[in-house]
């Protein structure tokens, strides 16, 4: 597994999520204090947290063992994370097969380069 998956993952979620702050739901932007607003930002809170994970992948290779394995831990719990809120979307058609995979079959699937468009 590699921060390329979490990028790819985050970046679909957050194409979900951004419309939903527009004005035109009446979320006042998803700034107001109302429940709709107050979700949306608990939600991306929890998505931008889960997908904060760079550092730690930058870690693992010269970690101790005892090390790496809590960050492996915290690598798929935050994997889990994103994967649970993207697979709402799972009929979309820009979702991808990737978005359903456990972090252990990510390891053996390196995240794919999005072709030069």
């Amino acid at each position: 597994m590699d921060v390329r998956h979490f990028e790819r993952i985050t970046a679909f979620i957050e194409e979900r999520l951004t419309p939903l702050f527009a004005e035109e739901t009446g979320s006042e932007n998803g700034f107001g204090m109302d429940d709709t607003s107050r979700a949306l930002r608990a939600l991306r809170n929890a998505v931008l947290e889960a997908s904060a994970v760079k550092g730690l992948l930058e870690k693992r290779p010269t970690a101790e063992p005892a090390v790496r394995r809590v960050i492996d831990q915290a690598v798929e719990q935050h994997w889990d994370v994103l994967r649970g809120v993207a697979r709402q979307w799972e009929d979309h058609p820009d979702f991808v097969r990737e978005f359903k995979r456990h972090a252990w079959e990510l390891d053996t699937a390196p995240a794919a380069v999005p072709a030069a468009g």
